[in-house]
């Protein structure tokens, strides 16, 4: 636990993506490997399921610290984050342990999993006197469910790279499904993702995906792209990006976070599909007609591992097939993607009578100039814009572009004006500033009186400067005290753009927005100025 605490601490210290680099290259070099394979679960992006309730872990280091309830609260409000505030209140270890990873995850952490509340404060007073400040902070981290880490999945990659001296892509393909947590991380399997020569890879891939090849934001016209004849032009549809991996006479259905989701779509688990055959595509939920159901539908289904009959004919499944990575056994993902493409179409069409495979249409337009008008129809359509796919382009991993390029060429999102009415302080380093905000609009509320109604929260879009500013204002401006909220006296306006809108009887204002972010700060209007929940709604129906 040592090691990995201290690697914890060193990512988090900097955000020089080499010193990074060095850390977790130090760390694989020299940890155990089946403290390494937990290790590289959760920095790839493995979330620890929740073995303790944070009340709990708050009464028991209350208890523990002998600290009275205002005072630990006043500590936690001052710091931000409870796994800190518990880690720094604590008195020191009276018995330091040299326990790995591995053992903390597996014999100290798994068995406090539904245990009664007396045993696990026995256990947490016991593991809490083994470790020192950092340890003590990522351990209860990891009990509570609340672990993150600033490291991307790629750099994790790039470490392991130059740990076992391979080619990136090796890695990045033994990695899929490493995060799944159907299956714990074992010292073998860490030896076999950084093994110099492995059996042939393909014959042991069994059911797993093919990592992601990721689009490029467009931000140019573009006609700067070159000839309109070179792309393949799709539309881009707002769903779950996934793969269809049809092998051993199985169907394995995973998502772009590497989770194994089948079971959560059993229409899709019962396509037949040849054998040896990948998909890439969107799932969707589709009606019939031109333009799939919202995002909102979709998440319907998403979280329920038990989808019953009624939900399966309320709400029906469809993938929208868009790549094909492998047929009949073969990696395709060398072939250009216009060879792919005429593979793909003629898979689908063999599969006239699986309503719930649908191939993605190539947009067909004479210019650029008649694509961006086609491009307008977008919302209309129920998609986020086009995506650009050079043909020549082969299947890359990640967001590359040194085997071809994917742009996503999105509409602009959706846009109000709303006043910021309450506060949240952030975490970590921003633990001290009021970062999190929720923002309102106005609605009539008869007789000529108007009230201010809560319908998102954002976080990100500004600048340090300005949540720097920003946190000035709410200090001057800061009506009442909520824990670690605050509500204020309405006076700043921000322009708030969203991907989606759809209606919510959940929500107070009767609508729920997808991605809401803040685009900027109107100090130009008064709070008077800020858009009506009437205009918000005007939305739903908009194309």
């Amino acid at each position: 636990m040592r090691e990995f605490a201290r690697l914890y601490a060193e990512l988090d210290e900097t955000t020089a993506t080499s010193r990074k680099l060095a850390a977790l290259q130090a760390y694989f070099s020299t940890a155990a490997p089946q403290d390494a394979a937990w290790a590289v679960y959760f920095l790839a992006g493995g979330k620890p399921r929740q073995a303790v309730p944070t009340k709990l872990l708050r009464q028991f280091a209350i208890e523990y610290s002998g600290l009275d309830e205002w005072l630990f609260d006043e500590c936690y409000h001052a710091v931000g984050d409870l796994a800190e505030t518990i880690a720094l209140i604590l008195p020191p270890p009276k018995q330091p342990s040299d326990i790995g990873l591995a053992d903390w995850i597996e014999l100290g952490i798994a068995p406090l999993r539904g245990a009664a509340p007396e045993a696990i404060r026995a256990a947490m007073l016991l593991y809490w006197d083994q470790l020192d400040t950092r340890e003590r902070f990522l351990l209860t981290k990891l009990i509570g469910g609340g672990f993150r880490v600033g490291v991307s999945r790629l750099l994790v990659t790039r470490a392991l790279s130059a740990v076992a001296g391979l080619d990136g892509k090796v890695i990045s393909q033994r990695l899929m499904g490493w995060t799944d947590g159907s299956v714990s991380p074992t010292a073998a399997g860490f030896l076999q993702l950084i093994a110099a020569h492995a059996p042939e890879e393909h014959e042991q891939r069994g059911g797993q995906p093919y990592p992601f090849f990721l689009a490029h934001p467009l931000q140019s016209d573009p006609a700067t792209l070159g000839e309109l004849s070179d792309w393949q032009v799709e539309w881009k549809y707002d769903g779950m990006r996934a793969q269809l991996v049809s092998r051993g006479g199985q169907n394995f259905l995973w998502s772009r976070g590497e989770d194994l989701i089948t079971e959560r779509f059993p229409e899709l688990a019962v396509l037949k599909l040849p054998d040896g055959v990948v998909i890439d595509g969107e799932i969707l939920i589709w009606h019939g007609g031109h333009a799939p159901a919202p995002f909102a539908a979709l998440q319907k289904r998403m979280g329920r591992k038990q989808v019953s009959a009624r939900l399966l004919g309320e709400l029906p499944a469809v993938l929208v097939a868009y790549d094909l990575l492998e047929f009949e056994g073969r990696d395709l993902r060398d072939l250009p993607q216009s060879e792919r493409r005429a593979l793909l179409e003629r898979l689908v069409a063999a599969q006239q009578r699986a309503p719930q495979l649908r191939l993605a249409p190539v947009i067909v337009a004479d210019s650029w100039e008649q694509l961006a008008l086609i491009r307008t129809e977008s919302r209309e359509r129920g998609v986020e814009g086009m995506m650009l796919k050079a043909r020549d382009a082969r299947y890359g991993v990640g967001r590359t572009k040194n085997v071809g390029t994917w742009w996503k060429w999105k509409i602009d999102p959706y846009s109000v004006d709303a006043v910021l009415i309450y506060a949240q302080s952030g975490h970590g380093r921003r633990a001290s500033l009021y970062t999190d905000y929720t923002f309102a609009v106005w609605e009539d509320g008869g007789e000529g009186e108007r009230k201010l109604v809560p319908f998102a929260k954002a976080y990100s879009g500004l600048t340090d400067l300005e949540i720097a500013q920003v946190d000035q204002a709410i200090r001057k401006t800061t009506i009442e005290k909520f824990g670690p909220v605050r509500s204020v006296t309405p006076s700043m306006v921000f322009e708030i753009g969203f991907e989606g809108i759809a209606s919510s009887p959940r929500h107070k204002s009767g609508i729920a927005v997808r991605f809401p972010r803040i685009l900027r700060r109107r100090e130009d209007k008064t709070v008077e100025e800020a858009d009506t929940l009437d205009s918000l709604k005007s939305l739903l129906a908009a194309p």
